[in-house]
């Protein structure tokens, strides 16, 4: 074998499993692209991403000479995608309401602080209550 760590290469899809491609480098040579190196999303069903006689590019992650074996990546050869910004309407992400969205907050809190306390009122009475009716 002379496939080194590092580099890229084409390689054509041989077989599939559920957990990944294997694909031969040359003749005599076949590699194993994991499923979680199939693609920089995720990958529930690797046939829907490939399939058997596709020409992909792949990168050698690693070589095991003892063993024959070589792992590879087809989405090491890609460009990862640009992270997705959740921007939703009167959330966090909304710098316009800040001062607003902290003083609604306070005012939740403060509001539960005051039913806590009317809520621990209203337990000990009942246990009085209670009380009371025991000792009859």
């Amino acid at each position: 074998m002379n496939f080194e760590v590092g580099s890229i290469v084409e390689g054509k899809v041989t077989g599939i499993k559920p957990f990944g491609a294997f694909v031969a480098l040359d003749d005599n040579v076949q590699g194993l692209v994991h499923i979680s190196e199939v693609s920089h999303g995720f990958v529930k069903d690797i046939n829907d991403a490939l399939s058997v006689g596709d020409v992909v590019s792949v990168k050698i992650l690693s070589v095991d000479e003892d063993s024959k074996k070589i792992s590879l990546s087809i989405r090491q050869t890609q460009e990862a995608p640009a992270p997705k910004k959740e921007r939703r309407p009167g959330g966090f992400n909304n710098k316009k309401n800040t001062s607003n969205n902290n003083q609604d907050a306070n005012k939740g809190f403060n509001t539960l602080e005051a039913k806590l306390k009317d809520w621990l009122k209203e337990s000990t009475d009942r246990q009085a209550q209670l009380n009371k009716r025991l000792k009859k």
